[in-house]
């Protein structure tokens, strides 16, 4: 996105607080949390924000609207305080007079019930309901008198944030432009943080006259900006920028401020600074929401990166990157620095109020380890970090575009709501670790996140990946030569999963004495069975070899793993299945293989379920990838190219599946843990003639030499009850199209296709 589009960057001087040093700082004692050690905080993504005329609720979109038993799986994991939103367009959306309550008193209750003590949310990154907005004049007003009427209906709540991130929202909303009202300026950005700022003061005064002992938790990102040499006054301007809303609360921003010449001259007066001065509003805790894409670099050499990174003011053009993949000194960027800045600012309480990164579990299980080991780091060296906060319990929708498009993107977190109930992932375990001992290990912390590894730099040079000194532990995947194979073992490099890949060479896997010596030499902590007899035309005649490597194979690797305790993982495919249901399977549907091939992985579903009752099954169907040619969308497109006749069916559906997709959606569901039988494609069925004309279409191929062809009907699609994990099939086909390498156009097999 593009950050500043207004004037450049006014010339200013740092400030340090010289009575820093000599305020006193709060007591441990001083509020009921009595931050003994390090906590572990809940949040629920509850973005409310307008875009147009349309609302978006975050609550709504991930499911937890209408799941009350959500608050028990919190409680479950040793959470005792959670941020909750009671906010002010969810309970009086249309009119002032008029409030909704019944759903706030139901889950405000229960968390009573659970002991739990929420920190009540008023707004959530948007500007009220339709009757006000950021700009409105009598936006703190109406948000004072909405606050009290909280307060009054709950008068056991003590801990607020009547506007969370009011910085971060009013750049996105008034200076950026992605949300309601819009705007792009300077002088709206900065109404907008006035106007805000001014509501938690006023909400505060009204709250504390009904709960005295009411504490503010003041969110922000505090994410820093570094620079070239040339582009420095910008960076100096964004990093005395970003303490606005901390400084406005705590009456810092006098005479003697580095922006408050800017701030007047953008249309704010000096009486509506000087109540601030006069009149602060001192969080008693600071929250800090950390992002990896919080700290940012500013270069004006753009041709070095990617173009939707470009932007820049009205003096210079510039790309704004993301810091963390930029070569700078080792302790500029990261958690623990930004903790370390807030503490020695403000000398205030302070809580990570939001962890959450969203990209691969290993991933995001690694970013959560690392902000709480910076802020155990911070407490250490004297200041008083009170909690981290995983963030996103229930997921995140469409935040990968700032939710200014419906593109259906879902970030789970501690819990997946894509199946018929929410389902505790890697995170979950996390969470209930550090909440009860405060310690949490798995073998994907034996690797540094992406953040920390040499691929992630934009620019090449030297770089040292951080991590663990001793041996990673491994994971073993044999299929060495096979698509599933290579795509998981190209992911695993990808993620920074350290692994073997394995041929029938290194070990044959009906072999058990050869299945113990791999299990002795490498020591796995898991072992992915990508291996097997995948010919499924030739099965018939070749059924020995099928049944040996399909079923005694799993079987075999199933009873070694369950012996030493390795987490197993074997693929099925849908052929255990007649065709004949009339609708997609699900996981619990009863299976009758018509094929050798479909009954060779029924016997293997059976026998792994039997000697390894932890394993993980996946069933999957109609590979297609970018980074072999053995598939049908391969074959397809240069038998077209070539002039060549396809003849496909029109009564075989199936779902087709993406293979980065489903190696991705594996390795998540094996450091989650997951066992039984799991359905995974991509969202989609379809026949073979329209997946086809599908592909042709993306290639831009007439699809006249597709030649369709009628029979019986069958559907061996697969969709899953316990969770679509994959993207959609479109989505899915978009993306090989970009993802090829070389082309496929440089790969054209010869002789006729026929997939019927």
């Amino acid at each position: 996105m593009r950050r500043d589009l207004c004037a450049p960057a006014p010339k200013i001087q740092t400030q340090t607080d010289p009575e820093a040093a000599e305020r006193p700082l709060p007591s441990w004692s001083s509020t009921p949390w009595g931050a003994a050690k390090l906590e572990l905080w809940g949040g629920v993504e509850c973005t409310v924000v307008r875009i147009g005329n349309d609302f978006r609720n975050q609550i709504e979109e991930t499911g937890h609207l209408q799941r009350s038993e959500d608050l028990d799986l919190i409680a479950g994991l040793g959470i005792r305080t959670l941020r909750y939103p009671v906010l002010w367009e969810t309970v009086c959306p249309k009119r002032r007079e008029t409030a909704g309550w019944r759903w706030h008193d139901d889950r405000l209750e229960r968390l009573r019930e659970l002991e739990i003590t929420p920190i009540a949310g008023l707004v959530h990154h948007g500007g009220g309901p339709a009757y006000t907005s950021l700009l409105d004049p009598a936006f703190a007003g109406l948000l004072a008198s909405y606050a009290a009427r909280v307060a009054e209906r709950y008068p056991w709540i003590t801990h607020f944030t009547p506007v969370n991130e009011p910085l971060t929202t009013a750049r996105f909303s008034a200076l950026y432009g992605h949300w309601y009202p819009h705007s792009q300026s300077n002088p709206a950005f900065l109404r907008a943080l006035i106007n805000e700022c001014a509501g938690v003061r006023e909400a505060m005064r009204a709250i504390r006259r009904i709960t005295p002992g009411a504490k503010l938790v003041q969110t922000e990102d505090l994410g820093k900006s570094f620079s070239t040499p040339l582009l420095q006054y910008q960076a100096d301007f964004e990093n005395e920028r970003r303490w606005l809303s901390l400084d406005l609360l705590c009456g810092r921003v006098d005479r003697s401020h580095p922006l408050h010449e800017f701030i007047l001259k953008n249309g704010i007066s000096a009486q509506e600074l000087g109540r601030f001065v006069d009149d602060p509003c001192i969080p008693d805790v600071i929250g800090v929401n950390h992002y990896l894409t919080s700290e940012r670099y500013l270069d004006e050499r753009m041709d070095l990166y990617p173009k939707d990174l470009h932007g820049g003011n009205e003096t210079h053009r510039y790309a704004d990157v993301e810091a963390v993949r930029i070569h700078l000194p080792e302790g500029w960027t990261g958690p623990a620095a930004r903790l370390r800045e807030v503490w020695q600012r403000y000398h205030l309480p302070l809580a990570v109020t939001e962890a959450h990164h969203g990209c691969t579990r290993d991933d995001q299980v690694r970013w959560l380890s690392d902000v709480w080991n910076a802020a155990a780091k911070i407490r250490r060296e004297g200041a008083e970090v009170r909690a981290v906060t995983i963030w996103s319990l229930f997921g995140a929708q469409d935040w990968n575009t700032l939710l200014t498009c419906r593109g259906g993107f879902y970030e789970p977190g501690a819990f997946d709501v894509r199946g018929a109930k929410p389902r505790p992932t890697a995170l979950a375990r996390a969470a209930r670790a550090l909440a009860t001992e405060g310690t949490f290990d798995h073998p994907v912390l034996d690797a540094p996140g992406w953040w920390a590894r040499d691929e992630r730099f934009y620019i090449t040079g030297a770089g040292v990946s951080a991590g663990r000194s001793w041996p990673p532990r491994r994971l073993v995947i044999t299929g060495a030569t096979g698509t599933l194979g290579r795509a998981l073992s190209r992911l695993c490099r990808r993620r920074g999963l350290d692994h073997v890949l394995l041929s029938r060479q290194d070990m044959d896997i009906a072999n058990a004495d050869e299945v113990e010596t791999m299990v002795e030499r490498y020591r796995p902590w898991a072992i992915i069975n990508a291996a097997g007899y995948v010919r499924v035309a030739d099965a018939a005649g070749e059924q020995e070899r099928c049944f040996r490597e399909n079923v005694r194979g799993a079987e075999l690797i199933g009873q070694v793993s369950a012996r030493h305790g390795i987490r197993f993982v074997t693929f099925s495919s849908n052929l255990v299945f007649n065709g004949r249901l009339g609708r997609a399977y699900v996981e619990p549907d009863l299976i009758g293989p018509t094929c050798p091939y479909g009954r060779s992985k029924a016997q293997a579903e059976a026998r792994v379920s039997a000697s390894c009752p932890d394993a993980l099954v996946v069933r999957t169907s109609a590979f297609f990838g970018p980074w072999d040619t053995y598939n049908f969308v391969h074959q397809t497109l240069s038998q077209l190219a070539a002039g060549q006749r396809v003849t496909l069916s029109t009564a075989q559906l199936v779902s087709p599946t993406y293979v980065p997709d489903l190696a991705d959606a594996v390795l998540d569901l094996l450091v989650d843990e997951e066992t039984g039988i799991w359905h995974l494609t991509n969202a989609g069925i379809i026949s073979w003639y329209e997946f086809g004309r599908l592909v042709a279409a993306g290639a831009g191929l007439a699809s006249d030499s597709i030649v369709p062809v009628t029979g019986a009907s069958r559907n061996t699609a697969l969709t899953s009850v316990r969770g679509q994990l994959m993207p959609s099939l479109d989505d899915a086909i978009r993306r090989f199209f970009r993802d090829c390498e070389p082309g496929w156009k440089h790969r054209a097999p010869t002789g006729t296709l026929q997939h019927a």
